[in-house]
C-alpha cells in the first residue's frame, strides 16, 4: 500500500511539473531571447550567453511603445472601472430583486459573451463610427465592454445571490437605501469576486487585438498588442525578433505579477457557489 501511495504521489508531482513546464517555458524562452541579438537569436540556448538590455533600449528608443503602454493602461483601467460599476449595480438587481423575465435576461447576458469577436466586428465598427469614437480610446472602451461586462455581471450575480438575506433585511430595517446596501453592506463582502472579475477584465482588455487593430488608425491611439504587431523589418527573415521578445516580456510580466499577488482571491471568486453546505 505504501509503495502504491508513493507511486501515485510521484506520478502526481511529475504531472504537475510537466504542466508547469508547459505553461512557463514559453515565457522563459521569451525572456532568454530578449537578451540576445544578431545570430545568437537563432541559437537554442536555454541560458543567455550574456545579459544584454539592448533590445529593451531599442524598444523604447525606436518604437512608440511607451505611448502604447500608457494607452493600454488607460483603456484597460477604464474598462475595469465601468465593468465593475455596471456589474455591481446590475448584479444587485438580478440577484436580490424578483421581476418577470429575470432568468431569461441572465441567459441572454451570458449568451452575448459566446459570440466570437469577428461575428460582431462589422456591426461594432458601424456603431463606433456613428458615435464619433473611431480612432479614439473611447471607442476601444465601448467595444471592449462586449466581452468584459457579461462575464462580470454573471460572476457578481452568482456571488451576490449567495449573500445572507438577513444582512439586507437588517439594513432595510435601519432605513438604508438600495445604494447604501450595495456600497456599505455588500461591497465589503464582494472583494473576492470584484478582484477576480476586475483582473480578468483587465487582462482581456490588455491583450485584445482585433478591435484595437480595427478601431484605431494612428500610433497615438494604438494599444500594446497592435504596437507589437507593427514592429517589422524588411522581410520575415529580418524581423527584429529580439525587440519583439522584449516587448512581449514587458507586457506579460505585469500580468503574471498581478495574478500571483491576487491568486487566492481569484480562486475564491471563481469557485463561489460551487459548493453548497
Amino acid at each position: 500500500m505504501k509503495r502504491r501511495a508513493t507511486a501515485r504521489t510521484v506520478a502526481f508531482y511529475a504531472l504537475v511539473a510537466l504542466i508547469v513546464l508547459y505553461a512557463v517555458f514559453p515565457l522563459y524562452y521569451a525572456i532568454v531571447t530578449s537578451f540576445k541579438s544578431g545570430t545568437a537569436l537563432f541559437l537554442p540556448d536555454l541560458v543567455p550567453p550574456k545579459i544584454d538590455f539592448g533590445n529593451y533600449g531599442a524598444l523604447f528608443a525606436g518604437q512608440p511603445f511607451a505611448g502604447a503602454i500608457v494607452n493600454s493602461l488607460i483603456v484597460a483601467t477604464s474598462v475595469v472601472v465601468v465593468s465593475l460599476f455596471v456589474g455591481v449595480t446590475a448584479s444587485f438587481a438580478l440577484a436580490r430583486i424578483s421581476f418577470r423575465g429575470r432568468p431569461l435576461l441572465l441567459v441572454t447576458i451570458l449568451g452575448v459573451s459566446m459570440f466570437p469577436q469577428i461575428a460582431v466586428l462589422s456591426g461594432m465598427f458601424q456603431l463606433v463610427r456613428a458615435m464619433g469614437l473611431y480612432n479614439t480610446m473611447g471607442g476601444l472602451i465601448v467595444s471592449y465592454m462586449i466581452f468584459t461586462l457579461p462575464f462580470t455581471v454573471w460572476v457578481l450575480t452568482t456571488f451576490m445571490r449567495d449573500l445572507p438575506k438577513e444582512l439586507e433585511e437588517a439594513a432595510i430595517m435601519d432605513g438604508a437605501s438600495s445604494w447604501t446596501i450595495v456600497t456599505r453592506v455588500f461591497m465589503p463582502l464582494l472583494w473576492p469576486a470584484l478582484v477576480t472579475t476586475g483582473l480578468l477584465a483587465f487582462i482581456g482588455a490588455w491583450n485584445e487585438f482585433l478591435f484595437a487593430l480595427t478601431f484605431t488608425l494612428t500610433n497615438t491611439q494604438r494599444t500594446v498588442p497592435v504596437a507589437i504587431a507593427l514592429i517589422s523589418g524588411a522581410s520575415a527573415y529580418e524581423l527584429p525578433w529580439g525587440i519583439i521578445m522584449a516587448a512581449s516580456v514587458v507586457v506579460t510580466l505585469p500580468l503574471v505579477v498581478l495574478v500571483l499577488v491576487f491568486q487566492r482571491k481569484i480562486i475564491s471568486g471563481l469557485t463561489v457557489g460551487a459548493v453548497k453546505g
